[in-house]
């Protein structure tokens, strides 16, 4: 079964999430628990996350569909100390936060290098950052997500991912999410049959499809191998209706969170209905 929806706003705080993702139809989403970007926010009253928890019990959201992302600030493969420092605390905090909500996942972009490190010296200290907060918070899984390589941003190569989870001490609580904007961009040619098996044998081959925890579902404003991150709508990029159509039939990636991040929340509920239709047809969109 897919389980699909898309990362909604915390407007009025976190806990009408649930209500905003069951308004589009959704049946998974993604939230952030606090400020996008700041390095830290205020701890959750027991009021709110009893009314968050209460609002997902009565919508029907399991805590294996919800998929928080911690702020954008966050750089834990960071060359400079300070800044270093201050990611491994905010991502801590961000891990605290999504316990005190019931969940069990955060997801987050790798890091950077900022040319000022090598790429291995950069994973190294990622997969380092990792292990130091999951000694000390218990229950909740890091989820890697795949970027397109715009700048000095690791995590586009598959093998990126694999030299940190290889480092990862607790391999139960490291997964990954492939954004398929993100991955498409990298140089992946998820658009095309052929390039599509052959993506995910690489994804296999090279990380493992069991550490595959969720994706993004995002059509590509630019093209196959631009390093450029800009999300299109469904059906309106260089990705193309087929490209979900045939992802929405792939029993491989079902039971896992399904997330939209396209940049119109208007058609939100539009899209998630299409996708799901796509699960019940046999034929592949044009």
């Amino acid at each position: 079964m897919k389980y699909i929806g898309a990362h909604v706003s915390a407007q009025g705080g976190a806990q009408n999430t649930p209500n905003a993702a069951a308004s589009i139809g959704a049946k998974a989403f993604a939230l952030f628990t606090g400020f996008s970007n700041r390095w830290s926010s205020k701890r959750p009253t027991t009021k709110a996350i009893d009314a968050f928890k209460e609002n997902c019990e009565k919508a029907g959201f399991s805590h294996d569909h919800i998929l928080p992302h911690d702020n954008f600030l966050i750089n834990l493969g960071s060359p400079d100390a300070d800044k270093l420092a201050m990611s491994r605390e905010s991502f801590l905090d961000e891990m605290e936060r999504v316990k005190l909500y019931g969940l069990t996942m955060l997801n987050f972009h790798p890091g950077s290098h900022l040319k000022a490190i090598s790429e291995d010296e950069c994973l190294d200290r990622i997969a380092e950052s990792i292990n130091i907060t999951l000694d000390k918070i218990q229950g909740v899984a890091a989820i890697l997500e795949t970027t397109a390589g715009q700048g000095s941003n690791m995590g586009w190569r598959f093998e990126h991912l694999a030299h940190i989870i290889d480092k990862v001490e607790d391999k139960t609580r490291i997964g990954v999410c492939l954004d398929t904007c993100h991955s498409h961009s990298a140089g992946y040619d998820l658009a095309t049959p052929e390039g599509y098996e052959d993506t995910w044998r690489q994804f296999d081959e090279i990380i493992g499809l069991h550490y595959l925890r969720a994706m993004h579902l995002n059509d590509n404003m630019r093209t196959l191998g631009s390093h450029i991150d800009r999300h299109a709508c469904i059906g309106e990029g260089s990705l193309g209706r087929a490209f979900f159509s045939r992802l929405m039939k792939d029993s491989r990636f079902d039971n896992i969170p399904l997330i939209l991040e396209t940049p119109d929340p208007d058609r939100w509920s539009e899209e998630i209905a299409w996708l799901y239709s796509q699960t019940e047809s046999d034929d592949i969109a044009d």
